[in-house]
């Protein structure tokens, strides 16, 4: 069960009621993690607005998915392994693919450079080495790019976080965590 309120559309405020249809329309779902966040809606917006920003960016759906997956095993985040593990399906990644993800890595070369970045971003809280910055040049990946993979980190530890503070009820096929080695 839940830690903090999942907002229903019987409890919500008009505010949070209109929040909440905008996102069902959009999704034709309301998952539950952005039922917590409608708690504040200044927060639920503020999310909504960063992953609107960050989905318009340069890098393809599986990409961000593959981060999504590898950074929700890598901090534990059960809720998020099976939401991205699902969106990640819908954008194309079989599940060798989500496999080679959950440990880090990556089938696609390219995207096995982005992967591991992003972990690096996580473990090392930011401060990722030069060789690391350098290696996702040498992939191909512009600044932009770079900066993308960033935020990307960012508003998938923000995810994790809530969905590990709440313990929010997952509402997407489960995915079990695999425990560290």
């Amino acid at each position: 069960m839940s830690r903090i309120t999942t907002v229903s559309n019987e409890t919500a405020n008009i505010e949070q009621r209109n929040l909440l249809d905008a996102i069902q329309s959009q999704l034709g779902m309301v998952p539950n993690f952005l039922r917590v966040f409608a708690n504040s809606p200044d927060a639920l917006k503020a999310f909504l607005g960063l992953h609107h920003i960050a989905n318009h960016g340069s890098l393809d759906s599986a990409t961000r998915e593959r981060i999504a997956v590898a950074l929700a095993q890598q901090n534990e985040c059960e809720y998020c392994l099976s939401a991205h593990t699902a969106i990640g399906r819908k954008a194309g990644l079989n599940g060798a693919e989500i496999e080679a993800n959950r440990a880090g890595t990556s089938h696609d070369a390219k995207a096995a450079v982005a992967v591991k970045f992003a972990r690096a971003l996580v473990e090392h809280k930011g401060e990722v080495t030069n060789a690391e910055l350098q290696s996702m040049s040498d992939a191909g990946f512009s600044e932009a790019d770079i900066v993308e993979v960033i935020t990307h980190v960012g508003m998938n530890v923000l995810t994790n976080i809530l969905g590990k503070a709440s313990r929010v009820n997952i509402d997407f096929p489960k995915v079990a965590l695999k425990q560290a080695a």
